[in-house]
C-alpha cells in the first residue's frame, strides 16, 4: 500500500508509472541489476532498460557498474527538495503571469460560490492557509478533516450554532469560516431537495469581523449552555 501511494505521488510530480515503479524498487533494493529491478517493480523486461536510462537522466539513479550492468538510486531527499524548488518556481511564475492578466481582487467584493465542490474547496483553502487564527461555526464531517490539518500555532475557535437564532432555511446547514481577520466563507450546505450547496467568499474586513464575532458569540452561548 505504501509503495502504491509513493507511485501516485511520484507520478503527480511528473514521473511515468514505470519510472515511479523502478525508482521505488531501487530504493527498496539499494542497488541491483535491471533484471531484478524488473521483477521487483513488475516492469516488462524490455522496458526496464529505457526506464532506468530515463531515471538516470532525471538524476534519480546512477550506474554503479557496467559489467554486469547495475543501478543504484540517488537520494530521495535530494529529489524531493529539487521537486519542491521546481514547484515553488512554477507557482511564482504562475502568480506573475496571472497578475498581469487579471487585476487584484477588490477587498470589498463578495464572490458567489455554487456547488458542494466549490464551497468545500474554498473552505479547505481558507483553513489550511491560516497563519494565526480560524473561527469556525457549523457542523460538517469535512470540517473535522480540515481542522486536523491546520498548521501548528493556529488558534482555532469552533462552535455549533445550536444556541443562536437560525440563520438558514429549513434543510440548510450553515457553515461560517474566517481566517486571520482576512478572509471568510459563509455557506449553506443542503440536505436533499433540488437546491445545491451555495455561499459567498470575501476579503471584506467588515464581513470577516462579523463572522469572527458571530462565531465567538456562538462559542460563548455554547459554553454558558453547558455550565
Amino acid at each position: 500500500m505504501q509503495a502504491v501511494e509513493a507511485h501516485l505521488h511520484l507520478q503527480a510530480l511528473g514521473l511515468t508509472e514505470y519510472e515511479a515503479r523502478a525508482y521505488t524498487a531501487l530504493l527498496a533494493l539499494g542497488r541491483a541489476q535491471p533484471a531484478k529491478i524488473a521483477r521487483n517493480s513488475k516492469i516488462p523486461r524490455p522496458k526496464v532498460y529505457e526506464t532506468l536510462e530515463r531515471l538516470e537522466a532525471r538524476g534519480l539513479a546512477t550506474r554503479t557498474q557496467l559489467s554486469p550492468l547495475e543501478y543504484a538510486p540517488l537520494s530521495a531527499r535530494e529529489y524531493i527538495d529539487r521537486a519542491q524548488r521546481d514547484f515553488d518556481t512554477r507557482i511564482e511564475g504562475l502568480e506573475r503571469s496571472l497578475a498581469r492578466l487579471t487585476p487584484e481582487p477588490v477587498p470589498e467584493a463578495v464572490y458567489p460560490l455554487r456547488g458542494e465542490a466549490a464551497v468545500l474547496s474554498l473552505i479547505e483553502d481558507i483553513m489550511l492557509n491560516a497563519r494565526r487564527s480560524i473561527h469556525v461555526a457549523g457542523e460538517s464531517a469535512r470540517l473535522d478533516k480540515f481542522e486536523a490539518r491546520v498548521g501548528r500555532g493556529v488558534v482555532v475557535t469552533r462552535s455549533s450554532l445550536e444556541n443562536l437564532p437560525a440563520i438558514a432555511a429549513k434543510g440548510q446547514h450553515p457553515l461560517l469560516i474566517a481566517r486571520d481577520g482576512e478572509a471568510a466563507v459563509v455557506a449553506h450546505m443542503v440536505s436533499g431537495g433540488e437546491e445545491e450547496p451555495h455561499g459567498v467568499h470575501t476579503h471584506n474586513p467588515v464581513i470577516v469581523r462579523l463572522v469572527e464575532g458571530y462565531v465567538a458569540l456562538a462559542e460563548q452561548h455554547t459554553k454558558s449552555g453547558k455550565s
